[in-house]
């Protein structure tokens, strides 16, 4: 979800990816060494895709995460990696306050908003199961996410909470939302473990679309439904994998426009978090929650839909990641999920600018940003947080749906990236933080 933003910046970028190694001298220099990742299983080079020579999977499910063989002496293109996952997406949150019928495309919520009093804010629907087929969007971190009453609109105040229990219903209330979901859509599945992820991913292996499969991966998003430290076992045991601690601020830490550091129970939380192998996303932690969490919390780590503070100036610039933050970050092999928001690209934008004030380039420019920063991209994916209090009108142009996700890609190429690059930051980034984070 969205706070606001407003001001003046802009990205400086090089153009072409030779630059890379002397950015990671210049870092190296600078006492930022990469983190080398290890994994618990064997490793096999990836012979089936023209990733380069570093490119591994795990043994087990390296055939289900790369397309059939290709020729090795071309380019990859889009469909030779399959899918897109993208890290943040507010689905349940729309679905019960908004009433929007995520089995219908986003055209279709669009055309059925126009024909009732819609709360205003929340721009034109981007997501719908047909997008997130045919975009080709494999796994999706879906949220669970509660307002305050403090922060919310009079017009959904039945949908805000007061007190932690009420925060604890309506989450409850989410999560159904998804397992019903789940259950009433055959292409729809809950992400809990490495099984799950690595039927989702074969499923993209199926000539025939009708085998594809999305899968959630459950992220709260604001701690407050857990109404105390232990209770985290609970929402595991439900299916939830990744907890973010604030929006706003919560019991747990402060948050965008209510900065503040983890409190004690957030402390308490992050061992509870550790003890159940969860994930942590550090994204709307102040700087002071931020720091601490890159400093105590031994599991995986990401920002699911959190940019560079570089690139334009915000209203709550702790809504955005400081370079440290990214740097610290990439050190314990995190991913951060670029949010392709008008407002997060470019300082001081509104709706009445429009679309082309801000191109899909911007998105690159962030991606680029992240990865000449820290060496590589291997530490950058999207979090796109669609209808998450913003619509199509507030994305770059040209997209207009989830399903043009993919349409990143081909301006990363412009910026003289790769196919083994694009295919990192759509979709291999994610993969391997979700194979570190998930049980087995």
């Amino acid at each position: 979800m969205v706070a606001g933003c407003t001001g003046n910046g802009r990205i400086q970028h090089r153009k072409q990816r030779q630059a890379q190694p002397q950015r990671r001298n210049e870092l190296q220099a600078a006492g930022a060494q990469p983190k080398v990742q290890q994994h618990s299983r064997r490793r096999v080079q990836c012979a089936r895709c023209c990733h380069h020579p570093g490119h591994y999977h795990r043994a087990s499910i390296a055939s289900a995460f790369c397309a059939p063989a290709v020729d090795n002496r071309r380019c990859c293109t889009y469909d030779s990696f399959v899918f897109i996952v993208d890290a943040h997406e507010d689905i349940a949150w729309n679905a019960l306050a908004l009433g929007r019928d995520y089995s219908c495309s986003a055209h279709e919520i669009r055309a059925q908003e126009t024909a009732r009093d819609m709360p205003a804010g929340n721009g034109h629907a981007t997501l719908g199961l047909p997008q997130w087929l045919e975009g080709r969007i494999g796994i999706i971190c879906a949220t669970i996410f509660v307002e305050p009453a403090r922060n919310g609109s009079a017009d959904l105040d039945a949908l805000t909470y007061r007190t932690q229990d009420q925060a604890h219903a309506l989450a409850q209330l989410q999560l159904d939302y998804y397992h019903r979901f789940a259950d009433e859509h055959a292409q729809v599945r809950i992400v809990r473990n490495q099984r799950d992820l690595q039927a989702v991913a074969a499923s993209w292996q199926q000539p025939e679309p009708a085998a594809h499969c999305v899968g959630f991966v459950i992220l709260m998003e604001g701690a407050d439904p857990i109404r105390e430290p232990r209770e985290t076992e609970y929402w595991a045991d439900q299916g939830v994998r990744i907890i973010a601690p604030a929006w706003s601020s919560t019991r747990y830490a402060g948050g965008t426009g209510q900065p503040g550091p983890l409190t004690r129970d957030g402390v308490q939380l992050l061992d509870v978090m550790a003890d159940q192998q969860l994930m942590l996303d550090i994204s709307h932690l102040s700087d002071e929650g931020v720091a601490q969490a890159l400093d105590i919390y031994p599991g995986t780590l990401l920002a699911s839909h959190s940019n560079p503070r570089a690139i334009a100036t915000l209203q709550y610039p702790e809504r955005a990641l400081s370079d440290t933050h990214i740097m610290r970050l990439a050190e314990r092999d995190g991913v951060i999920g670029v949010v392709p928001y008008n407002r997060f690209l470019k300082s001081a934008w509104t709706v009445a600018d429009g679309k082309a004030a801000v191109p899909v380039s911007r998105v690159a420019e962030a991606i680029d940003y992240i990865s000449q920063l820290t060496g590589s991209c291997a530490h950058v994916g999207i979090g796109s947080d669609f209808d998450g209090g913003f619509g199509a009108d507030s994305i770059p142009d040209p997209l207009d749906t989830v399903a043009d996700l993919a349409q990143i890609g081909p301006a990363l190429r412009t910026l003289g990236y790769n196919a083994a690059d694009e295919q990192s930051v759509l979709q291999g980034n994610w993969l391997r933080l979700l194979q570190r984070g998930l049980p087995a």
